[in-house]
């Protein structure tokens, strides 16, 4: 579904360069039958790991543009053109949008609305501000080799620092729309809290700043809330409060806790933006849903250009 939600791109001209991790299942027969000549397939006989994967990919695409997405995540069909039209506009060299979170049936979990480009640039120096991870900035090829390729000693923190470094060569552009959505499931590489402290850790020295470990501490809390580790959760929320997120660690625990009390969750406080932006999800994501015919996808890198760019 993940590189149907790629091929289905609107008013761009592109290439796929599907990196495959070594996988052991059946992802090669499943991409050769695509039958599709903008797909090419590179194998890695040994992982290499996402950021070395990202970098192998940008060196093989031949566009002015890259734009890179996980397996498990999902475009809208007129992402791209909208990022290359935002980031025309405003005379910038990458562009990022918003983004929900989703469940594996499709379902909307949260809406993460995306900061202006004014507020996203300082909020980077403190944690990973643009919604969507790796899958959100689309990059044009000369910005992305003046900031050096993806840093192959982080695991799940490579998107966040390389987008440090987007913004010290300037602003990004941003389109305030929901366009990606991001699937969670219990192997989610953020699950893996050991090397996000490590991967967070590196990135205050490398950049000389200080991370907003309160923060990182919440979503530390759900990650582990998500794999089932209550207590450890408890410990996270803790640290979090310590941090200076006591408000949001107390709204965090009073829905857990209605939560666990009542079998569902309380209602979101209404808000109709939230309202738009899910009915706008929910029609491409449905869409994908059914027209679907495999659940087998590889890490993708993209380069792209305008149908109508010289």
């Amino acid at each position: 579904m993940t590189l149907r939600s790629v091929l289905g791109q609107r008013d761009v001209d592109l290439e796929v360069i599907v990196v495959d991790e070594a996988s052991t299942d059946d992802t090669l027969t499943m991409l050769a039958a695509i039958g599709d000549a903008r797909v090419r397939v590179i194998r890695h006989d040994t992982p290499a790991g996402v950021s070395a994967a990202r970098n192998r990919a940008a060196a093989e695409a031949h566009g002015d543009w890259l734009a890179f997405l996980d397996d498990d995540d999902l475009w809208a069909p007129d992402k791209l053109v909208r990022q290359l039209q935002a980031a025309q506009q405003a005379g910038a060299d990458w562009a990022y949008t918003g983004a929900v979170l989703i469940n594996m049936q499709g379902q909307i979990l949260r809406a993460q609305r995306p900061l202006p480009p004014d507020e996203i640039v300082p909020a980077l120096l403190k944690y990973h501000a643009i919604p969507g991870g790796g899958s959100n900035i689309v990059v044009r090829r000369e910005a992305w080799q003046r900031a050096g390729p993806f840093d192959t000693r982080l695991r799940n923190t490579e998107d966040w620092e390389i987008c440090i470094r987007l913004s010290k060569h300037g602003p990004p552009a941003c389109v305030d729309s929901p366009l990606i959505a991001r699937r969670l499931h219990h192997s989610n590489s953020s699950l893996d809290v050991a090397e996000l402290v490590r991967g967070t850790q590196l990135i205050e020295a490398l950049h000389h700043t200080t991370a907003d470990w309160g923060r990182l501490h919440r979503w530390f809390a759900h990650s582990r809330l998500r794999a089932g580790r209550r207590w450890a959760a408890l410990g996270q929320f803790a640290l979090a409060a310590v941090r200076g997120h006591l408000r949001d660690v107390a709204s965090d625990l009073s829905v857990i806790l209605q939560t666990t009390v009542t079998g569902h969750a309380p209602p979101p406080s209404h808000d109709s933006q939230d309202d738009v932006w899910g009915e706008m999800t929910d029609a491409w994501i449905q869409k994908l849903l059914h027209t679907s015919h495999s659940s087998t996808e590889a890490s993708v890198v993209l380069s792209d250009a305008p149908s109508d760019a010289t």
